[in-house]
């Protein structure tokens, strides 16, 4: 399992930051991941410019982070959707 993540990685406040909000529910299910960090910030559009998070773009078709990709090679985007992926699917 790989979690796709900004420089933040998963320490930015959960509450407020989608990375930290992906990691801290993939760690409250009981998963443990690998983290993938990839260049750029949403809020700071110009550090995303050429092929910055091509990876990240090749695997989900859009260039926002958190992505999980489970290790069946599913692919779910977004801080709600993995949450709410990790909420309901807790580790054995």
């Amino acid at each position: 399992m790989r979690l796709y993540t900004c420089g933040q990685r998963d320490n930015g406040p959960h509450a407020l930051h989608p990375c930290g909000k992906a990691g801290h529910a993939l760690r409250e299910a009981g998963y443990e991941f690998d983290i993938e960090t990839v260049p750029g910030y949403a809020l700071l559009p110009w550090t995303r410019r050429g092929d910055a998070r091509a990876e990240v773009q090749k695997i989900s078709g859009q260039k926002n982070v958190p992505v999980l990709v489970l290790d069946d090679g599913e692919v779910i985007s977004g801080s709600g959707t993995i949450a709410r992926w990790a909420k309901e699917h807790p580790a054995a």
